[in-house]
């Protein structure tokens, strides 16, 4: 694999090209969030490790929002950047292999945050070891994901190949392809191409859950 042969980069390049393009006041699916916002966020996680654990830890969240503020506060082609320049050279992240590991999810979700909040979208066609990779980092966070989910979940791939996420019943089936199924579980639901299968208020209560990884 080249370097930057992997989703995780490209992702992060396609992100910023599409930032560039719409500007700093565009519309994420992050709620209340800008592209401006979106970019200060990611800039404030690849340069300051001190404020990530905010980012899933909730009564550190408020150390992460004021590190994020201060990105704010700097000019959007600036973070931009920043962004595009990915993590420093310091960070473990700078590493093509644990960036792989490390930000697949993240840029991946977060592209399609923009991607998304625009009219006329459709899914990306992947390639296969970008569909492997997405499959990868949704194993690692499914069960955060749904763990507060009101039903049991079953995670399917077009394939076949699925995943069990908890033991409440009743279950409800999310099948689609890896990236659909992880913006599914990061939140996404109304924006996912997924088929839900189950007792219909089980599916209904799947669909309106507050997911977040």
């Amino acid at each position: 694999m080249a370097e930057h042969d992997y989703l995780a980069h490209a992702d992060r390049l396609r992100l910023c090209d599409l930032m560039v393009e719409v500007g700093p006041a565009a519309p994420t699916l992050c709620e209340g969030w800008s592209t401006n916002d979106l970019a200060a966020h990611l800039v404030a996680r690849d340069r300051r490790p001190d404020s990530v654990p905010g980012l899933v830890v909730e009564r550190l969240s408020g150390w992460s929002e004021k590190v994020r503020a201060v990105e704010l506060r700097r000019p959007y082609p600036e973070l931009v950047a920043d962004l595009r320049d990915g993590p420093p050279p310091w960070s473990p992240l700078a590493w093509a292999r644990l960036d792989r590991l490390g930000n697949t999810h993240e840029m991946f979700v977060h592209y399609e945050d923009v991607r998304r909040a625009r009219p006329g979208w459709e899914p990306r066609a992947l390639v296969a070891q970008d569909e492997d990779d997405l499959w990868r980092v949704l194993g690692w966070f499914a069960g955060r994901a749904f763990g507060r989910a009101p039903v049991g979940v079953v995670l399917r791939r077009p394939d076949g190949t699925s995943r069990t996420v908890g033991d409440r019943t009743p279950v409800v089936t999310v099948t689609g392809p890896p990236g659909e199924l992880l913006l599914f579980a990061f939140g996404r639901q109304d924006h996912a191409r997924v088929d839900l299968d189950g007792e219909p208020d089980a599916v209904a209560a799947l669909r309106h859950a507050p997911l977040r990884w």
